[in-house]
């Protein structure tokens, strides 16, 4: 299918992004919906803004366990709204192509196999660090078929609740969630900090990204917010090493832009937890694909499902027009 196109979509909590992509990976156009609580009518008002003749199927990485034969979401600790949604026949019906359901951390797993930082590289695992902690494993060139929830990896023997059933949760100690949290139950309780500052003094509107740019001018609370995240993080990372040895961990989501300090923290607490001879093979690397890895890999999995392999994308071409 050289000369088609296939429509990849990330379904988030907030927004929904959907992109025109090519057959060797270039996003020719992407559009943003609300994730309105009618998860179906916005996707499919998302596909028809770019919906053509041109267009040979829908790939859609989804937040949860996938059940990918009957193209529906099983369970989404974060997004539950997507739960028991029959993706795959609503819009296989709708405008008559193939559809491809997988789990987002999965499809940008697979994008950035294909054409972003994960192209040098036989093992990887890719981890998406945002409200929650999301990840993809590509094992000898392919990607893993499993369920691959290391944000849901326990952590905490005797620790926090998490929603999908299991307690202390990497996510629940390392996410976007857990540090907003920690920050406002201090700020709750007197802590002196800059982030008084913000929102208007409303402290239940502070971001992660206010909080890194506190913790930038030196504001102890957000530091150390950010430290202890990275600290837990890193204990998520050893166990990565210590199981599969992976050549890489390729990090996307929000939380990398606070990579001088919560990402440093974490690789400081890998590095004395992973046997070192591992640690020391293992690169922890950005993403190259950031927020456009989802829906390029779900493309991308639809794109080799349908043709039996994959072009490789040239080097010198953008990735967006």
């Amino acid at each position: 299918m050289p000369d088609k196109h296939i429509i990849g979509i990330d379904i988030g909590g907030t927004n929904l992004r959907a992109a025109l992509i090519s057959g060797n990976g270039k996003v020719i156009r992407k559009i943003k919906e609300p994730s309105r609580v009618n998860v179906l009518e916005s996707l499919q008002n998302a596909v028809e803004s770019l919906f053509s003749d041109n267009v040979a199927g829908i790939g859609i990485g989804v937040a949860g366990l996938v059940d990918k034969k009957e193209g529906v979401v099983l369970c989404s600790p974060n997004l539950h709204a997507v739960e028991g949604v029959r993706f795959k026949d609503s819009l296989g019906k709708k405008f008559s192509v193939p559809v491809l359901i997988e789990n987002d951390a999965n499809a940008a797993a697979f994008g950035e196999k294909w054409v972003g930082a994960g192209r040098e590289f036989d093992s990887f695992v890719l981890l998406t660090l945002g409200t929650g902690i999301g990840s993809g494993i590509i094992y000898k060139g392919t990607l893993a078929d499993c369920a691959a929830e290391i944000g849901h990896m326990s952590i905490n023997a005797d620790g926090k609740r998490c929603p999908c059933g299991n307690s202390g949760c990497l996510e629940l100690y390392a996410a976007a969630n857990a540090i907003h949290s920690k920050v406002v139950s201090a700020l709750e309780k007197g802590t002196e900090s800059l982030l008084r500052q913000c929102c208007n003094g409303n402290i239940y509107k502070i971001t992660a990204e206010d909080i890194y740019k506190h913790a930038i001018e030196g504001d102890n609370l957000s530091r150390e917010a950010l430290k202890e995240a990275g600290r837990y993080l890193g204990i998520g990372f050893a166990n990565i090493i210590n199981v599969m040895s992976p050549e890489a961990i390729i990090l996307t989501g929000g939380l990398i832009g606070a990579w001088n300090i919560y990402v440093q923290e974490a690789i400081k607490e890998a590095s004395k937890r992973a046997f070192e001879t591992l640690f020391e093979k293992v690169k922890i690397i950005p993403s190259l694909l950031g927020d456009d890895a989802g829906m390029i890999g779900a493309a991308g999995l639809l794109f080799s499902s349908v043709s039996g392999g994959l072009p490789q994308r040239e080097e010198n071409e953008a990735n967006i027009i």
